[in-house]
């Protein structure tokens, strides 16, 4: 079965093949990003509208990877485009203070609690690596705790125990790791074991209140408020990663509606609109060690800031997505509801293989494997059959038009229906 979806696949995208051995000449590996790759290939996308992709053999594909799940209107979402069509007439660098991000921050932190100030980078990886550097600042110690399977992107900071086994360095080239300690999701006895081992040097901790990469695993709120009340009380920094949960289920975060009280909250991906941003925000007495002027190098903590920080662009994006997103935040209701819907049909589907995990509009199939029968943390996902699910992602795409990239979780968009739903589910019917 697999080798007649590889032929359906082969035949369909022979363009793309072409063009991939071209871009593997160029190229590491073909990617610009190494998730991006999938045997025997991936397609090559020539544009993009609404939920769909559309290769350069003309093949259309209903999208549930969604620009590594960061847009929720959509591809190309008409006042997006719009409002970037009227920055670039007048612009779409300064390298200066501009207008467009005193605009985006006012709405970020209304929506959101701790962002009492705000500092913009270009992507979630300088966005993370910079908010634990200014928790070492703030702090003077040295160790950051992370969750077992957390993803933070590439930061050398935070390059440990992303992918099973935990135990392994993820990379050569990363050093000091012992500075980084690792913690199981959704184990709150095991994990205050661990942090009390490293107290006296314990900078902080920072977690996704969904794992993302690590599984489409929510916390469980007994968790993180487990988690912080340690932290708090070791005088560490309670640092919460909502770069995938941020605006997702709600316009906000995912904290409050968790009774959490973070120190620091980074955010991309939904408040960028589609465009390269990354954002650090935090209470006033924590972000206030980040301001250089008239500090010593010693006094000070030198984070964020790039050539292309806070560019008109993205911060126009960013600005005309969450706009849009407060204005109607009946968007939230559907899309909730079709990921509650999405869960629950694949569920059935599968008559007890899988185990499906998510929240709101976000979801992930595991098919259960190795005695596990239900998905609490990365552990668990990992000794799940993941060669299944990307055959199975990828039998959707090469026969159905349906693209998940294989193996990572699903994004429903504010463009998709009902229908399209019941079409994956339909798919999901012959694996």
């Amino acid at each position: 079965m697999v080798l007649n979806y590889l032929s359906e696949y082969k035949k369909k995208t022979k363009r793309s093949a072409k063009l991939f051995t071209k871009s593997k000449k160029l190229h590491i590996n073909g990617v610009s990003h190494n998730i991006r790759f999938f045997e025997p290939y991936p397609f090559v996308v020539k544009k993009s509208s609404g939920k769909n992709l559309i290769d350069v053999d003309d093949n259309k594909y209903t999208d549930y990877w969604m620009g590594h799940w960061s847009l929720i209107l959509g591809h190309g979402p008409k006042n997006v485009k719009e409002s970037l069509k009227k920055q670039i007439e007048k612009s779409w660098m300064y390298g200066t203070v501009n207008e467009q991000t005193i605009l985006l921050s006012e709405l970020i932190s209304k929506a959101v609690p701790v962002a009492e100030k705000i500092r913009y980078v270009t992507s979630g990886t300088e966005a993370t690596m910079y908010a634990i550097r200014l928790a070492r600042s703030v702090t003077g110690k040295k160790i950051i705790a992370k969750i077992d399977g957390g993803w933070h992107g590439y930061t050398s900071d935070l390059l440990k125990s992303v992918n099973w086994p935990f135990s392994e360095s993820e990379s050569s080239g990363v050093v000091n790791e012992e500075k980084i300690i690792s913690i199981p999701y959704n184990n709150l006895e095991k994990s205050i074991s661990i942090l009390k081992k490293h107290a006296k040097n314990l900078a902080g901790v920072i977690i996704e209140p969904v794992l993302g990469g690590g599984g489409c695993i929510p916390a469980t709120p007994e968790y993180l408020k487990g988690i912080q009340e340690f932290i708090h009380k070791n005088k560490s920094l309670f640092i919460l990663d909502e770069i995938v949960t941020g605006f997702r289920f709600r316009f906000g975060c995912l904290y409050p509606t968790m009774k959490l009280n973070p120190d620091i909250v980074t955010l991309g991906k939904i408040v960028g609109g589609g465009m390269a941003i990354g954002v650090i925000c935090g209470k006033k007495e924590i972000m206030k060690f980040a301001d250089t002027t008239g500090k010593k190098k010693s006094e000070r903590s030198y984070i964020g800031g790039g050539t292309f920080s806070a560019n008109p662009a993205s911060m126009t994006a960013g600005f005309a997505t969450l706009n849009e997103l407060k204005t109607k935040k009946s968007a939230y209701t559907k899309i909730n509801n079709l990921g509650e819907f999405t869960r629950k049909e694949l569920s059935k589907s599968f008559d007890g293989k899988v185990a499906i995990t998510g929240k709101g509009s976000l979801f992930m199939t595991h098919f259960l494997n190795n005695g596990i029968t239900e998905i609490r943390n990365a552990t668990d996902a990992a000794k799940c059959d993941n060669l299944q699910l990307a055959k199975y992602h990828f039998k959707m795409t090469a026969h159905d038009g349906i693209f998940f990239l294989p193996g990572k979780l699903g994004a429903i968009s504010n463009m998709h229906t009902k229908a399209d739903i019941k079409k994956m589910i339909t798919a999901s019917e012959n694996i």
